[in-house]
């Protein structure tokens, strides 16, 4: 009973012109530019309510985690725009930021950079201490918290951290992914700071921070709480990564471990010393 209807952004008012909407949500745009036609025929089609699937990644770094609804963002970040201009159409808009995702066809990578080299015995590198604390959240716990915001009047002119509840560190993630693949953790550790390496930045997927947020405001205004748990979602997506195709793929000889090689290269001086 569900009408699906693919249309770019700036032709969603002239493939439903005409129509009323209660509720729409926007999880597809990044900036202005494709959110604005959107927003405008959403104001058109009189609809009630506006749901933005914002990043929690416009906050700024903070000595203070986590982040909490309301912390100072990065102005210059195109989803604050959005933001912004959300908030002069649409005073009742609700905002939603979520961070890492985890989840059968989610469209980036987050675990697997732990499974492709746990499963090749290739060591796992992690910038700094790996005591950075991060958020990693199931899409289907997200999802559940846009949901509860459907319809609620509380929910309206309200920013949402669309997160897990709980944090994990950059090592935590990688002994747990291990653990799950039957294999230890080679782990090392490296100061991208002290690597002349061209693209190191690119090296690891996560941030090289603390960086996670609470959903301080999903709890208390939406009574929500997240039905899956870390552990158990690694667990699932490594059987999954299992049944791939990826899992047997000549990795190294598609130049994915380049980096790597390189920053263990640059390392190895000082390893070989500290012996």
């Amino acid at each position: 009973g569900v009408e699906v209807c693919w249309a770019a952004p700036a032709d969603v008012p002239r493939v439903h012109a005409g129509k009323r909407f209660h509720i729409v949500v926007d999880n597809n745009g990044k900036d202005l530019e494709n959110v604005k036609p959107v927003a405008d025929f959403a104001d058109q089609a009189r609809a009630e309510q506006f749901l933005y699937v914002s990043s929690a990644g416009i906050y700024k770094k903070t000595d203070l985690p986590p982040h909490f609804e309301g912390d100072e963002v990065n102005p210059k970040a195109s989803h604050v725009a959005v933001e912004e201009y959300l908030a002069t159409l649409y005073p009742a808009a609700s905002y939603f930021r979520p961070q890492y995702i985890t989840g059968t066809k989610k469209n980036k990578d987050c675990e697997e950079y732990f499974f492709d080299r746990i499963v090749r015995n290739r060591p796992i590198l992690i910038p700094g201490s790996g005591m950075q604390m991060t958020n990693i959240a199931h899409h289907e716990d997200l999802a559940s918290m846009i949901a509860a915001a459907v319809g609620n009047y509380g929910a309206k002119d309200t920013i949402f951290n669309c997160v897990n509840d709980r944090g994990i560190t950059l090592e935590g993630m990688a002994k747990i992914c291990a653990k799950i693949a039957g294999r230890e953790a080679n782990i090392v550790f490296y100061d991208p700071s002290k690597l002349d390496i061209d693209g190191i930045k690119k090296a690891f997927p996560f941030r090289n921070q603390h960086f996670y947020s609470y959903p301080a405001n999903a709890r208390e205004i939406l009574a929500w709480r997240p039905s899956h748990k870390l552990e158990e979602d690694l667990a699932e997506m490594y059987m999954e990564y299992a049944r791939s195709s990826r899992m047997s793929k000549d990795l190294e000889g598609a130049g994915k471990f380049k980096l790597d090689d390189a920053i263990l290269a640059a390392l190895e001086p000082a390893r070989v010393s500290a012996w």
